[in-house]
């Protein structure tokens, strides 16, 4: 059974940072892509970050490009999500999802991933 488990979330104020966590199980970490989601409230799910197999080739979102960074550890089976530079509008609910790499690259829109998590809520007040 295939579990993707998100943590690090929570109330942090502006100009703030925080590492969010996906841990993986259940799969070959190692074969798979990765992303994250968020889905604020009334709003559509948006993929923020994306990284391929090996950590090598990544992608952010025009909207948090330098400030969120994707990285991945395959011998932990954990990805992360490096925010800095919280803005308000970054409030969500944020999700990992994974997908197995056919091609070696980075996977872009929901509709490419397979599994999720239940996400992790990311706060930021003015």
């Amino acid at each position: 059974q295939v579990r993707l488990v998100e943590s690090g979330g929570g109330l942090v104020q502006a100009g703030g940072s925080l590492r969010l966590s996906c841990a993986a199980s259940g799969l070959a970490f190692s074969r798979y892509a990765m992303g994250w989601f968020r889905q604020a409230p009334g709003k559509a799910r948006e993929q923020v970050a994306g990284i391929n197999w090996s950590g090598g080739s990544t992608y952010s979102a025009d909207s948090v490009k330098d400030r969120f960074t994707i990285s991945r550890d395959n011998a932990k089976n954990t990805v992360f999500l490096h925010m800095n530079s919280l803005r308000p509008e970054d409030t969500a609910l944020y999700f990992c999802a994974a997908t197995i790499a056919i091609a070696n690259g980075v996977y872009y829109g929901e509709g490419q991933y397979t599994y999720w998590g239940q996400g992790t809520q990311v706060t930021v007040s003015s």
